[in-house]
């Protein structure tokens, strides 16, 4: 049996543990590293070189200064006053809350900004007599939109842009994403609010429910949440500027350094903070790219795609499909395993028809951040069930029509924005 065949009877091994999670995700992604050195697909000194990518480093950088916002509470306020501002009517409401679960997931982490939003959120709701099953999955959508405005939004933006990289292309800018990203936050939140808010459940859920956020606040001080606003604000615009001198990573690792000596948090929450799962997960599946490379995997896997897509196909109608295929994995799998998967499988399906691959990585990438139409889609979605008071179904009603509004904005702007052959 040949190597290409051998690496894509593994590839779907990993795929179905990756949908199924049988085994935790981590796992699953190490081990497929380790057997494609076993299998010699890869170089065995090679199989852990993804745990020394710079991306690592950068995740685990962002993870700590994100979780400085949450221990000292800035986020938490910062949430409190915009959803004050927003009033107590159902529909502005509805938008406060959505909008500062947006722009804060877009520098922080989705799991915690709506952990944090989660106790305001209930809070109003109760004073306003209003029924949170109103707010809350509006809440997880936002935190959603959010994670499409930055790089680092969340996780599958950078494994999209290192995916590049490894293939010899120009990465994603900071902000690039927020050219797609702000329009579907845009469309989104206009939907929920005229038309989404008529799908969503009425449940009334008592007032007590208890709340389990992610991160405890442990410092009430507000110089320490100036501190950590700052220390943020400067990495972000240290990013943005994409200095030469001081790359992505060493701005992250030198935000995490000062939000710990500033006292922002502790050295053990620094530790804590650091999301392991997302770092062993990149760098295992780091490897099983490369092997999906050396093997010949890739071509042989576009190329049947391509074929099945009719010998053919418009750059267009392979975005289209690669952005569907992308948000149905979405909505049962981790997006960051989803995207790890199939960012490879896009670079080569975009070399096969002579396109550009940031087209086809773009949509990839919006496709795993539309994870809105079930309670596992996202960790925001998982959080917001309880104390909801939703049911399974709920997530399809709302969330899928918004996947499609997503589709259609995602369809109109990616080929503009991103041509498909470029310079000609």
């Amino acid at each position: 049996m040949t190597k290409d065949i051998q690496f894509l009877m593994l590839l779907a091994v990993v795929a179905l543990l990756f949908i199924t999670e049988m085994i935790p995700l981590a796992i699953t992604a190490m081990g497929g590293a380790i057997a494609c050195g076993l299998l010699g697909m890869v170089p065995v000194k090679t199989v852990f070189t993804g745990l020394a990518n710079s991306t690592v480093v950068l995740f685990g950088g962002m993870f700590v200064v994100g979780a400085a916002m949450f221990h000292t509470g800035l986020a938490q306020a910062i949430g409190e006053k915009v959803v004050k501002l927003s009033g107590t009517g159902e529909k502005s409401l509805m938008f406060g809350i959505m909008t500062v679960g947006a722009v804060l997931s877009g520098f922080l982490s989705n799991t915690g900004t709506t952990a944090c939003l989660m106790p305001v959120v209930l809070g109003i709701c109760a004073a306003a007599r209003l029924p949170a099953s109103r707010q809350l999955l509006p809440l997880a959508y936002g935190v959603a939109f959010g994670g499409l405005f930055t790089i680092i939004g969340t996780p599958p933006n950078l494994i999209s842009s290192q995916a590049l990289v490894a293939a010899g292309f120009k990465p994603f800018g900071f902000f690039e994403f927020g050219l797609i990203g702000v329009p579907i936050y845009i469309a989104g939140t206009a939907f929920m609010m005229f038309v989404g808010y008529r799908l969503l459940p009425k449940v009334e859920v008592s007032a007590d429910t208890e709340v389990e956020q992610e991160f405890d606040v442990t410092v009430k001080d507000k110089t320490k949440q100036m501190i950590s606003g700052l220390i943020l604000l400067a990495v972000v615009i240290v990013m943005a500027l994409d200095l030469k001198s001081v790359t992505l990573e060493m701005a992250a690792v030198i935000g995490a350094i000062i939000c710990v000596l500033s006292v922002c948090l502790s050295e053990k929450q620094a530790y804590a903070s650091i999301d392991w799962v997302t770092i062993f997960l990149f760098a295992g599946m780091m490897t099983v790219s490369k092997a999906m490379d050396t093997t010949g995997a890739g071509k042989l896997l576009a190329k049947a795609c391509v074929e099945i897509l009719g010998g053919s196909p418009t750059p267009l109608f392979v975005t289209g499909v690669l952005w569907i295929v992308s948000c149905v994995l979405t909505q049962f799998m981790s997006n960051t395993a989803a995207t790890t998967l199939l960012a490879p499988i896009g670079i080569a399906i975009a070399s096969q028809i002579g396109a550009s691959p940031h087209a086809v990585l773009m949509a990839i990438t919006i496709g795993v951040g539309c994870a809105y139409a079930t309670p596992v889609g996202t960790p925001p979605n998982t959080l917001v069930l309880g104390p909801g008071g939703y049911k399974f179904m709920d997530y399809v009603k709302v969330g899928t029509p918004l996947c499609v509004v997503s589709f259609i904005v995602s369809m109109l702007i990616i080929p503009l924005v991103w041509p498909f052959f470029p310079g000609k």
